[in-house]
C-alpha cells in the first residue's frame, strides 16, 4: 500500500465539560518554577510569560485506498514546510515500509538540521505512519510492537498538588521544582521546605522524585541533591540544559549515589546513544512526540535495554503514542501522568482525548483499538 499524502489537519474535538466542581485552581496556574529563563526577572515569576504560543495540529497520512493514521503536530506553522517537504519525498513510498521512510526523513533533513523543531515533524509524521500500520492490520499499535511486555502500566504522577494525586490513587510523585540558581541560599531553603513538605504529606511508603527543567548548573544541581539526601529522591530529573554534555559526565562524576534522568530535550536516537556509553544517567526521558516517534524509541529502547538504563517516556501517559510504546516495551517500567488540571475535577472528566485510556488507582492499560485508538471521524478533520 502506497502514500497517497501526507498533509497537516485540524481535528475538531468535542469541548467536554467537567461535572465535578473544582475545589481549587491547579498548581501549574500560578506556581513558580525554575526554568532556563529564570535568571531574567521580568519573566522569572512563570513559564506563562515566555513560552511560545504557539497552535498545535495533526499531521494525517493518507493511503491509496483512503484510508489513515494521525500523528500529533506542534508548532504547526512553522512545520508545516516540513510536511510539505515530505509529502514531496515520501509520496508514492510504501506506507508498511516505516523504517526506511524513518531514515529517508532523517536523511532529508540534513540540510537544514534533523533536531529541535525538525524532529518534532519526522515524529508526527513516524506516529501517523504507525497509526496507518496498525488500522489497515487491525491491530493496536502494541501489538505490533511485540504485544504487552506487562499487564497494567505503573502510573507516577507529575505536579505539585499531591494531596489529590494520592486521592486518585497514584503511589509515586513527581514535583516542579521552584527555584533555582537565581534564588541563591534563600532559594536552596525554600526548596528543602518544600520537597520536605511533599515528603511529608506522601509519607515514607511512596516514591518522590524532582523535576528540574533545564534550571540548573553543575554546581547548583550538586548542592541540591545534598541538601536534599533526607527526603530520599528516587531521581533528580534534567538539571541542566539538554546541549551540556560535559555538564553531565561532572555531575555524574559528583553525584555517584544520585540516580538522574534526563533527555526529554534531546533529539535522534544519537544523544541517547551517548547518554548509554558514557553512563552519565540512570534513567532515559526521550518524548515520543519530540525525538523521532516510535522508529526513534525502538533505537533508543534497545539500546537502553541492552545496557540496563531505564526509559521512561516524557509525558508519556498523556499521549496514547506513549501509552502504546510504554506497554509494549521490556526497557520502560513507568508512565508519567502530568496533571494540571483543577483540584477536584476527576481525571475522567478533565483528561485525554477520545479513545485515550485515563489512570485509575495509579495504573493504566491502553486502548486496544486498531492503530493508536484514538477516535477521530472524517468529519472531525479541517485541512
Amino acid at each position: 500500500m502506497k502514500i497517497k499524502e501526507i498533509r497537516v489537519v485540524r481535528v475538531r474535538f468535542p469541548n467536554r465539560q467537567p461535572t465535578a466542581p473544582p475545589r481549587r485552581e491547579s498548581w501549574g496556574v500560578s506556581a513558580e518554577v525554575a526554568n532556563p529563563m529564570s535568571r531574567y526577572p521580568h519573566v522569572k515569576a512563570h513559564r506563562g510569560m515566555w513560552m511560545p504560543r504557539f497552535d498545535g495540529a495533526y499531521v494525517q497520512v493518507v493511503a491509496e485506498d483512503g484510508a489513515w493514521g494521525l500523528g500529533p503536530l506542534w508548532p504547526a506553522q512553522p512545520l508545516t514546510p516540513i510536511i510539505e517537504h515530505f509529502n514531496e519525498q515520501l509520496g508514492g513510498q510504501d506506507c508498511m515500509a516505516i523504517e526506511r521512510l524513518a531514515d529517508m526523513m532523517f536523511r532529508l533533513t540534513k540540510p537544514y538540521g534533523t533536531g529541535g523543531l525538525v524532529s518534532y515533524a519526522i515524529s508526527g509524521v513516524d506516529l501517523a505512519l504507525w497509526d496507518l500500520k496498525g488500522k489497515l492490520l487491525q491491530q493496536p499499535v502494541y501489538s505490533l510492537l511485540g504485544g504487552p511486555a506487562r499487564d497494567k502500566l505503573f502510573c507516577y504522577c507529575t505536579g505539585n498538588d499531591v494531596d489529590w494525586y494520592q486521592e486518585l490513587g497514584f503511589r509515586a510523585f513527581k514535583l516542579a521544582c521552584p527555584y533555582g540558581p537565581a534564588d541563591g541560599l534563600d532559594g536552596l531553603r525554600r526548596n528543602e521546605e518544600f520537597v520536605a513538605q511533599a515528603r511529608a504529606t506522601i509519607g515514607d511508603a511512596c516514591d518522590l522524585m524532582l523535576d528540574c527543567w533545564m534550571a540548573f548548573d553543575v554546581e547548583y544541581t550538586v548542592r541540591l541533591a545534598e541538601t536534599l539526601q533526607p527526603y530520599r529522591l528516587k531521581w533528580i530529573e534534567e538539571y541542566l540544559v539538554p546541549e551540556d554534555m560535559e555538564g553531565h559526565v561532572e555531575v555524574r562524576r559528583r553525584l555517584p549515589w544520585q540516580t538522574l534522568a534526563t533527555g526529554e530535550h534531546w533529539y535522534t536516537h544519537y544523544p541517547f546513544q551517548w547518554a548509554i556509553q558514557h553512563r552519565v544517567v540512570d534513567i532515559l526521558q526521550p518524548d515520543i512526540m519530540w525525538c523521532g516517534g516510535v522508529s526513534t524509541l525502538q533505537k533508543i529502547g534497545a539500546a537502553a535495554g541492552a545496557s540496563g538504563t531505564s526509559v521512561i517516556i516524557h509525558g508519556g501517559g498523556n499521549n496514547v503514542y506513549g501509552q502504546h510504546f510504554t506497554y509494549a516495551s521490556p526497557a520502560t517500567p513507568w508512565l508519567e501522568c502530568f496533571v494540571g488540571t483543577p483540584v477536584g475535577v476527576p481525571l475522567a472528566e478533565s483528561w485525554g482525548l477520545p479513545g485515550q485510556a485515563v489512570p485509575k488507582d495509579g495504573w493504566l492499560i491502553p486502548s486496544d483499538a486498531p492503530g493508536f485508538g484514538l477516535e477521530v471521524s472524517e468529519s472531525m478533520l479541517d485541512v
